[in-house]
């Protein structure tokens, strides 16, 4: 398989965005679970079949590690639909995917195995694991955009601060290297890109009151207690067009803050539970990325599980649970 991501002849590049998968296996002692993980794969090919993007991004919790007895069998079953259709495909890693027996490292090496994986080995000396970089080529073959994929984490290793952990500074120093050696191979002139993370940044709870933001706001943002700096620094390199995120299954919404669209993915297995018992407010699904070669802006869709597109529009489509 050719793993060079290239824009189609009409000049576009789809990627659908799968968050949240939380694959378990069939050992696990909640009788739903197995349920949800054939719902789950369900709304992926639904997804799949409407889209057929170039590339499948994977932003974290693929699977629920700590609730399933062979977390690398439960990975292959989360990444299936991608490895079977032939689709080029990168993960990032979320809170869930390091809880059990398997660290995170293991866990992107694993991904590098797979015959349709397009992720990049780790840079020597950059926290975490699963931090690389894409490019996206024209029709001469050279660089038209780029990919931002950065590991976001699990939980704070500071008692004093707690809550989840964030992207850390050496990580946003490979960034900003990275979109440096790019903008000077473009002739000084920024590539459009877009980022992919698990946990928001801080900067999505300020998108939720952008006059631009559509969509579902149905639980709180679940964002780092420190801001680390990665979007000043997006903001002054100046090549990210937007970011994609998961890890608050409620939340589906998209805002501009400072001429970046700062977007959740839709969750693909649940959108959530009250007093224990599981709630769908709404359907279950992707999001749908689609870049234009040449130009500096993207178009971007919900479509769910039952095959359509949602109609998110207004600002504030539903309140804060």
């Amino acid at each position: 398989m050719n793993k060079r991501l290239k824009f189609r002849d009409d000049g576009t590049f789809v990627i659908v965005q799968f968050t949240d998968t939380e694959l378990i296996d069939e050992y696990d002692a909640d009788p739903e679970s197995p349920l949800l993980d054939r719902a789950t794969r369900a709304t992926m090919e639904t997804v799949l079949e409407a889209e057929r993007p170039d590339l499948i991004v994977f932003t974290g919790d693929l699977i629920a590690s700590a609730r399933t007895r062979d977390p690398e069998a439960s990975f292959r079953n989360a990444v299936a639909a991608a490895e079977e259709r032939r689709v080029p495909w990168a993960a990032v890693f979320g809170n869930h995917d390091s809880e059990g027996a398997v660290p995170r490292k293991r866990m992107h090496e694993l991904q590098l195995e797979h015959a349709c994986n397009v992720a990049e080995p780790d840079p020597p000396g950059v926290s975490g694991a699963g931090n690389f970089a894409l490019s996206v080529h024209d029709a001469d073959d050279r660089p038209a955009a780029a990919l931002y994929f950065l590991d976001s984490g699990d939980y704070s290793r500071l008692d004093r601060v707690g809550g989840y952990d964030w992207i850390r500074r050496d990580q946003i120093d490979w960034y900003a290297r990275e979109s440096r050696k790019r903008t000077e191979r473009n002739g000084g002139v920024p590539l459009p890109s877009l980022a992919f993370f698990h946990i928001p940044l801080p900067e999505y709870e300020e998108a939720w009151r952008a006059a631009d933001c559509v969509g579902h706001k149905r639980e709180r943002c679940s964002v780092p207690r420190i801001n680390s700096g990665l979007f000043a620094a997006m903001a002054e390199s100046g090549d990210v067009l937007g970011t994609f995120a998961g890890h608050d299954h409620a939340n589906d919404y998209a805002g501009t803050v400072h001429g970046i669209r700062l977007c959740y993915g839709r969750s693909a297995k649940y959108i959530g539970y009250v007093g224990g018992v599981r709630s769908d407010p709404f359907s279950t699904g992707a999001r749908v990325i689609r870049l234009k070669a040449g130009e500096r802006r993207f178009e971007t869709w919900i479509r769910q599980s039952d095959g359509t597109v949602a109609e998110l529009s207004g600002h504030r489509a539903e309140q804060e649970a």
